[in-house]
C-alpha cells in the first residue's frame, strides 16, 4: 500500500533531478543516470601536492586535502550546489556526500581520520536556513566512512558577510576570528577531516584550522565536495 501511494504521488509531483531538474525515473536515486555519471570528479584525493593541497601551503599545516568535483561557473556542480544550499535540497548533499566518503575511505591519509567536523553556520544563519550543507555533506561521507561527526566543538560565534565576490584578501579579512571552540579534550591527539561544501581562497578553512589547533596534538586532514579554481 505504501510503495502504491508513493507511485501515485510521484505521477502528480515526480522527484526531479537537482543536477539537471528532469523527472527521476524510478530506479534512479536522487540524481539521474546522467547527471550521476557526468560528475566532474577531480580525483585530487589519489595524488599529493594536488591544487587542494597547494592552496594552504605556506599557511597551515595538513596531513592532506582533497575535493570531490570540479566547480564551474554556470555548469552542473554550481546548479548541485545551489539546490543543496538554498532549495533545501538536502537529499543531494547526503547523496554525493556517501559518494564522496566510498571514493576516500581507503586512501591515506583520510581513512585515518577519526572524527569529521563539518565547517560552522553562525546560528543566527543556521535559523533562516534550517541546516548547514556542510554538515549534510559530512553526515554523508561519515556513513560510507564509518566516521562519526561532531557539531559541538567548532563554533561559529560572529556573524560574517557573505564571501561571495569577495577578494582572496577581503575573504581572509571576513573570516579571522570568527570562530570558537569547545569541548577540545574530545579532539586532543586526533586526526580530524574537516568538511566544507566549496573551496575558493580556503579562507574559512584556515580560520577554522587555526582555531582547531588551539586544542593541540591535532592531525588534521581537509576535505570538500567541491572546487573551484580561483
Amino acid at each position: 500500500m505504501k510503495e502504491w501511494l508513493m507511485d501515485f504521488a510521484g505521477l502528480i509531483y515526480p522527484p526531479v533531478c537537482p543536477g539537471c531538474s528532469r523527472p527521476l525515473f524510478r530506479n534512479e536515486k536522487v540524481l539521474c543516470t546522467y547527471c550521476l555519471h557526468g560528475l566532474p570528479r577531480t580525483n585530487f584525493h589519489r595524488f599529493r601536492e594536488n591544487p587542494v593541497e597547494q592552496t594552504f601551503w605556506g599557511r597551515v599545516l595538513l596531513e592532506g586535502a582533497t575535493s570531490f568535483l570540479f566547480f564551474s561557473k554556470g555548469g552542473k556542480v554550481q546548479q548541485l550546489m545551489h539546490a543543496i544550499k538554498y532549495r533545501n535540497q538536502k537529499k543531494a548533499g547526503f547523496f554525493l556526500g556517501e559518494l564522496f566518503g566510498r571514493e576516500i575511505a581507503h586512501t591515506e591519509p583520510f581513512s585515518a581520520c577519526k572524527l569529521i567536523i563539518p565547517v560552522p553556520l553562525h546560528p543566527k544563519k543556521l535559523r533562516k536556513r534550517g541546516y548547514n550543507q556542510s554538515e549534510i555533506i559530512g553526515r554523508g561521507m561519515g556513513k560510507t566512512m564509518n566516521i562519526p561527526v561532531r557539531t559541538d566543538i567548532l563554533m561559529r560565534r560572529l556573524h560574517s558577510d557573505t564571501q561571495t565576490r569577495k577578494s582572496r584578501y577581503n575573504r581572509w579579512i571576513n573570516v579571522r576570528n570568527i570562530f570558537s571552540l569547545k569541548n577540545q579534550g574530545a579532539i586532543y591527539g586526533r586526526h580530524i577531516l574537516l568538511i566544507d561544501d566549496v573551496l575558493t581562497t580556503g579562507a574559512t578553512l584556515e580560520a577554522c584550522i587555526q582555531t582547531l589547533n588551539v586544542a593541540g596534538e591535532l592531525k588534521i586532514s581537509v576535505a570538500t565536495l567541491a572546487y573551484a579554481d580561483m
